[in-house]
């Protein structure tokens, strides 16, 4: 009789060890919604380009001469720029701490002088402006391209887009005949970058409807 009672206090308190076992456990569990979301957001990565901006005065002219030919050609709105660094996969915080080490490298305003309007291969370089390779123009690249770790496996080609579309061969000649029409003095441009942008960039979708401008960068004019 005594065992019984012995046993049946002994059973009851190991009830009572895990009872309090379960809501102790229950207390300190995290909500794991919650970890993914912030696991989510740190590591959350977007393709981001860096994009020289010319003066308001060059912007407006080149946006003119970018509206009449997609008037006729078709093709999404975008902002006059000029590349500096290439589409990269980043997270956000890392895309802005590159982009704010790459403009202090660049620092001053530059000058960029239109050789011709040309037309190229793929959806993103249809029809632009390409530009002088001079030596402020590349080192501007350069040293951004190095703080954000991009490296291209081509040459770089600074360039000003003014469409972008999928033309046939004789689509983007009449286009960049147009676009002679439409500002006949294009190719003598020359102008300053004044602005260093980040750009959120998804080259999957061609509508840009997601590109959006995540910083600015004012360059010094002294």
């Amino acid at each position: 009789m005594i065992n019984n009672i012995f046993l049946i206090r002994f059973l009851g308190f190991l009830g009572l060890i895990g009872i309090s076992l379960l809501f102790y456990s229950i207390l300190m569990e995290t909500d794991p919604m919650q970890e993914v979301e912030i696991s989510g957001t740190e590591t959350k990565t977007e393709v981001y380009s860096v994009w020289g901006l010319p003066s308001e005065d060059v912007r407006d002219r080149v946006k003119k001469l970018m509206d009449g030919l997609r008037s006729e050609f078709g093709g999404p709105q975008f902002e006059p720029h000029v590349t500096v660094v290439g589409a990269i996969r980043l997270t956000e915080a890392e895309a802005r701490d590159k982009f704010r080490k790459g403009c202090e490298g660049v620092k001053k305003v530059y000058s960029a002088t239109v050789e011709k309007v040309d037309t190229g291969t793929f959806y993103y370089q249809c029809v632009y402006l390409l530009l002088h390779p001079t030596t402020e123009v590349v080192e501007a690249s350069a040293r951004c391209c190095s703080s954000f770790g991009y490296n291209s496996s081509s040459p770089y080609m600074p360039h000003l887009s003014l469409l972008y579309s999928d033309l046939t061969d004789e689509e983007k000649q009449k286009a960049q005949e147009k676009a002679y029409i439409l500002d006949e003095s294009i190719d003598n441009l020359s102008f300053q970058i004044s602005r260093l942008a980040l750009y959120k960039t998804d080259t999957e979708d061609k509508s840009l409807k997601s590109w959006e401008k995540i910083e600015e960068y004012h360059l010094s004019s002294n």
